[in-house]
């Protein structure tokens, strides 16, 4: 019943844009969470600390601001204790805001990943051009989003933001995030040398973080395989292929054993802790060095 009231033929759900529409359901989830939270009882902290998620996640699933994965919903479900009836409900509403997900636009501006990673707790991220959405400032990010056609400044605006606030699962005890890099990602840059010395620096505080190993291919060594593209395991249930301007998630098991073979080979290739940073601080010089050219 819930599900045909969101996705069915009323007059206002068809005067809503696909994203307002999507930013509509995921708050029609969010209020109702929240509400069964109060009936039981319980502070977001306690109910994350029940379901073994973070609270930033609680806080922002129930404020419409994040789509949780059909694991974390579950988790949620069972930490309040809901009956087979209301747990299907809450399911159902989860249903319509992914029904309402897929649009082209998504693609295009590259949130097919940002979408997959949300319920991973072992996220594994190899990048040859472009660096991972996980790790992106907001500048970069947003000259990776004003290369899709299909989105306005607004459009880029939001998209950007959702992409940073996503960021802080990086700091949720319980997960694990490896990215590995050539180091062509840290020389191929949009924008100023500025932009990369802030991103740089980005990458060095995210570096020392407890719950991610971040590891580059230093350009003197061969790489095992040459990559013809970045690639994003999601735990062990899907890939994320990362081709320009769209990204393609796939669930086969082909797909999944061929890309986790891939990176066990440029996990192996690279550097990681003391030589990783050494190689940031140095690039970062390259950088400093090339602002003081452009500002003479």
């Amino acid at each position: 019943m819930l599900l045909s009231c969101l996705v069915g033929a009323g007059s206002w759900c068809r005067t809503l844009g696909m994203g307002s529409e999507r930013r509509e359901r995921m708050r029609v989830l969010g209020a109702r969470l929240r509400a069964l939270r109060a009936d039981a009882g319980l502070t977001g902290a306690a109910l994350a600390e029940r379901a073994g998620v973070g609270q930033p996640t609680v806080s922002k699933v129930e404020n419409g601001r994040m789509v949780p994965s059909l694991d974390v919903l579950d988790r949620l479900s069972r930490a309040l204790g809901l009956d087979g009836s209301t747990a299907g409900e809450v399911r159902e509403l989860l249903a319509a805001v992914e029904a309402g997900s897929n649009s082209e636009g998504d693609a295009a501006a590259g949130l097919v990943v940002d979408e997959a990673v949300r319920g991973a707790r072992l996220v594994r991220s190899f990048q040859c051009v472009v660096l991972p959405a996980m790790l992106q400032s907001a500048e970069y990010a947003r000259h990776v989003f004003l290369t899709s056609p299909d989105l306005d400044a607004g459009a880029v605006g939001r998209a950007v933001a959702e992409r940073v606030e996503r960021q802080s699962l990086l700091y949720e005890p319980g997960r694990e995030s490896v990215f590995v890099l050539t180091e062509a990602v840290l020389r191929t840059w949009p924008g100023a040398p500025s932009l990369m010395l802030a991103q740089l620096d980005r990458l060095l505080a995210v570096e020392s973080l407890e719950t991610v190993r971040l590891g580059v291919i230093p350009w003197r060594r061969p790489v095992p395989v040459l990559p013809r593209l970045g690639f994003t395991l999601c735990d062990d249930r899907s890939v994320v292929l990362e081709g320009f301007p769209v990204e393609r998630l796939s669930n086969e098991a082909g797909d999944l054993a061929r890309y986790e073979e891939l990176f066990g080979q440029f996990e192996g290739a690279a550097v990681f802790g003391g030589e990783v940073r050494e190689l940031l601080m140095q690039v970062m010089g390259e950088f400093r060095e090339l602002e003081a050219a452009v500002t003479r």
